[in-house]
């Protein structure tokens, strides 16, 4: 297995206190194909903060994406499945507030 072969899986982790609203934000089919889209190489260990939108109702800001597991080589592509693991806190910011005033600026 070569560094320049693609990728068979990754698994990227959230931390545990991003909302109901920015898992489901994440793991869907379309951010999936955004983060093929847009890392072409990962390794082991790599944090990718990735702004993940602002819902009406629930909102979150850039999320750290950790790069915990990659199988095959380091070429993300349309092929390489993504998989999802909750890690520990890490004082996410989010919800209502990121779309209020008093919201971070």
């Amino acid at each position: 297995m070569g560094k320049t072969e693609t990728a068979d899986r990754l698994v990227v982790s959230y931390p545990a206190d991003l909302s109901e609203w920015g898992r489901f934000q994440v793991e869907k089919p379309s951010f999936r194909a955004y983060l093929r889209k847009t890392n072409d190489r990962v390794a082991l260990g790599d944090v990718l903060e990735e702004f993940v939108g602002v819902g009406c109702c629930g909102s979150n800001l850039d999320v750290p994406l950790r790069i915990e597991a990659v199988e095959g080589g380091s070429v993300v592509g349309e092929e390489t499945t993504i998989e999802y693991e909750v890690r520990e806190a890490c004082d996410i910011e989010g919800g209502w507030l990121v779309q209020s005033e008093a919201g971070p600026s």
